[in-house]
């Protein structure tokens, strides 16, 4: 089978449904979350969207003839951008989207009151690791482009505009017991943290981050590309 090929060029406003559409085809640990979800667009409402129509300067994708298959999407200053989604996002997706009824036990919501709960109640970043970290990143392929090497060049070219415009680091989350998209952030440079519970938006996650002012990539990034390389979104 000839090996896909694809360009990686800065997101445009057109990819937006591009990115909702990856979004749901790969929220299940980088499966098809179609069927666990009532609203198709609810994942891209928390980690694709407000990243483009926010901070379109920090998106990319991977175009193949297809059409886009893959993205990577980013915020500068982690701390700054909630704000931001706090005063320009959330509140008319509130008004879409109600908190789950109170008093009923986490472990009997719906996967899409799981995500409503978080756009009520989203993470914020404590201090400690926002000095370190600021930045953060969220990254997904469909299964053509998984195993290509464009998880690493998507990730590679948010990495230098990171660092371009001054990022101290970058962090990202991943599922706990995901080896696979563990060792693909590793072998990019990234270091598994120790983290406290404040530091992780949800549980059962682990906390990998880069320090943008000493790290360099390896060479040898580009020969790994996992099929799960996002954070807890799960893709």
């Amino acid at each position: 089978m000839d090996r896909i090929r694809a360009h990686i060029r800065p997101y445009r406003p057109g990819d937006l449904d591009a990115l909702y559409r990856i979004c749901l085809l790969t929220g299940d640990a980088g499966q098809d979350a179609t069927s666990l979800y009532h609203d198709p667009r609810l994942l891209g409402h928390i980690f694709a969207a407000p990243y483009a129509l926010l901070e379109p300067s920090l998106a990319f994708v991977a175009e193949d003839t297809a059409g886009v298959s893959g993205y990577i999407v980013g915020a500068l200053d982690t701390q700054a951008f909630g704000e931001r989604l706090e005063s320009k996002w959330w509140p008319g997706l509130r008004t879409r989207y109600p908190a789950p009824t109170p008093g009923l036990p986490a472990e009997r919501w719906t996967p899409d009151q799981r995500l409503a709960s978080m756009i009520h109640y989203p993470w914020r970043i404590p201090h400690g690791l926002a000095r370190r970290y600021p930045s953060h990143l969220h990254i997904n392929l469909l299964p053509r482009l998984q195993a290509s090497g464009y998880g690493s060049r998507l990730t590679k070219t948010l990495i230098a505009a990171l660092r371009g415009r001054g990022s101290r680091g970058v962090h990202l989350h991943v599922f706990h017991g995901n080896r696979c998209a563990a060792g693909f952030y590793r072998h990019l440079g990234f270091a598994e943290l120790p983290a406290t519970d404040a530091e992780l938006p949800i549980p059962g996650l682990d906390l990998f981050g880069m320090d943008l002012q000493t790290a360099s990539l390896p060479l040898q990034a580009h020969h790994i590309d996992p099929a799960t390389v996002s954070a807890f979104t799960g893709s």
